[in-house]
């Protein structure tokens, strides 16, 4: 498959009053033509940094990429100028945001915030971005496109609010595409909604989506490919299938472990113990050691490299040395393994 865009060894810090946060370390992923993959591991593991690099839209004042490229196309975007940077946002790379209402200006009109892309990245006639933003309206759900491209923010719904991001996002048709989290901020029978719109809307225009989650629920709907970041690193990668039923990283067993499930019989639901690692020390050894119930010795003395599952596979974890004792997922991983097989998005009424 053809590769949009390719991230090797990145390595981004934050200085800081404290010290110098290794907030990532030696990521690296490709982003295939018309797939989704997915990013996720708790708060903290570095999925949004990561993608947020791709964008170029880390804090001047203290972040740093220490090392390490982004390739899209020819171009490497760790070392594009800024007046490169300014012609791809929006119009080859473009994000949706958590949180809809800060995403969007509440003194413009929709409408406008929609032509503002078409007007700076397509350079088209005022009378032809504004056909276009009723289009793209149109496209994402929204009924009386015409009214309500000259209603503010304020006049819409949360989830509404989403789509009209989801529109500007798309108004230029990018390469690609990242949600951070885009329905994380809104009730699940909306959030079904928009996963089921931005899959629509992929088949439509053949983007690349990159997409941000701490729900694997949602990644099982969503995702051809899971990568599975924590404290800083990704530990696992791989198809959807391989990530939720062959899964080899304890942590990724933990993630599926705490997956909340309707008919569960026990009282409490599982979590991972221990916290994630400070990074203004990162461990010397497999930074989930001190929370791995499965840890080895040589865990908490030397980095396990990325082992190869399968050609589409990937674990860094001891575990899976030839050397290693062999260990099974526990129960509650196998529980749940069955649970996201075609996994998909039910239908719900339009939010008005």
């Amino acid at each position: 498959m053809e590769k949009i865009l390719q991230v090797k060894d990145l390595n981004i810090s934050f200085h800081t009053f404290a010290g110098e946060v290794k907030a990532i370390r030696g990521v690296s992923f490709d982003l295939h033509k018309g797939e989704t993959l997915a990013i996720v591991g708790e708060s903290g593991s570095g999925k949004s940094v990561t993608t947020k690099s791709i964008m170029r839209l880390l804090p001047s004042n203290n972040a740093e990429i220490k090392s390490g490229e982004i390739l899209f196309g020819d171009i490497d975007i760790v070392k594009a100028s800024e007046r490169k940077m300014q012609s791809i946002r929006g119009k080859d790379i473009s994000m949706i945001f958590q949180d809809p209402m800060t995403s969007l200006n509440p003194t413009m009109t929709i409408g406008k915030q929609i032509m503002e892309p078409l007007l700076k990245h397509q350079h088209m006639h005022k009378n032809e971005a504004k056909k276009r933003a009723i289009e793209l309206l149109k496209l994402v759900g929204i009924p009386k496109a015409e009214i309500r491209f000259k209603q503010y923010p304020h006049q819409f719904s949360g989830g509404m609010r989403q789509r009209v991001v989801i529109a500007i996002a798309l108004a230029c048709n990018p390469k690609v595409l990242i949600a951070d989290e885009p329905t994380t901020a809104l009730d699940v029978t909306i959030q079904a909604q928009i996963l089921e719109l931005m899959k629509d809307l992929q088949s439509k225009i053949d983007t690349s989506i990159i997409f941000i989650t701490h729900d694997l629920g949602v990644v099982a709907n969503v995702a051809d490919r899971v990568a599975v970041m924590y404290g800083g690193k990704i530990v696992e990668i791989g198809t959807v299938d391989e990530i939720f039923y062959n899964p080899k990283h304890p942590y990724t067993w933990g993630l599926i472990s705490s997956m909340p499930s309707l008919d569960a019989r026990d009282a409490e639901l599982y979590a991972i113990p221990g916290t994630p690692p400070d990074l203004l020390n990162p461990p010397t050894g497999d930074a989930f050691a001190p929370r791995n119930q499965y840890a080895l010795k040589i865990d908490l003395e030397k980095e396990p490299p990325m082992f190869k599952v399968s050609d589409t596979h990937y674990a860094a974890t001891w575990l899976l040395h030839p050397d290693a004792p062999k260990v099974e997922p526990p129960a509650a991983v196998k529980k749940r393994m069955y649970k996201f097989k075609g996994a998909k998005t039910t239908p719900v009424k339009e939010d008005k």
